[in-house]
């Protein structure tokens, strides 16, 4: 089997026992592994981005999170460059979602380029899930217009307007 591979398919089956129990808003509860996995793939077949480390850190960008996963723990199993990508797409769970939405916005244009690709893949699969259906519980008006408005505003200044198709030339 190709290293690159193995080591991705490690990688999935990492996130998938991490977010075993865990289910996405929608009205099906859809696993919530589903979204790494979409993240990884809109990066892969629409942006192109072949970097194994940056698909690891896609598949993994939840984990430190949503889930009882360390940073350090993320560095022993996957090296220092996956769990760095890891650790600057997380949001400090402790801040209230307002203000963690704020702080993306702001820290958007200072972090590394593999951690922007990342997190404008997840803000674009979540964007298309808004899309799809509303959250449970949720009423779309009031909910869909603050996650679009900080979804556009984060990829704006990461991005100034590129495509997909341009992440992986930069």
């Amino acid at each position: 089997m190709d290293s690159d591979l193995a080591v991705l398919i490690e990688t999935v089956n990492f996130a998938a026992e991490k977010h075993k129990n865990q289910r996405r808003k929608d009205p099906d509860g859809t696993p919530y592994i589903n979204h790494p996995i979409g993240v990884a793939r809109i990066l892969s077949h629409e942006g192109g981005i072949t970097n194994i480390q940056v698909l690891q850190a896609a598949l993994l960008h939840d984990t430190v999170e949503d889930t009882n996963t360390s940073p350090a723990e993320l560095q022993a199993q996957f090296g220092a460059t996956v769990a760095g990508i890891v650790q600057e797409v997380t949001d400090d769970k402790s801040l209230s979602k307002q203000e963690r939405k704020r702080l993306q916005v702001e820290h958007a244009p200072h972090c590394s380029h593999e951690a922007k690709l990342v997190k404008l893949a997840d803000k674009l699969y979540n964007l298309r899930d808004l899309n799809r259906c509303t959250p449970v519980g949720q009423y779309c008006h009031q909910h869909c217009h603050y996650q679009y408005h900080c979804h556009f505003q984060y990829q704006y200044n990461i991005t100034k307007g590129q495509s997909p198709q341009h992440w992986k030339q930069q």
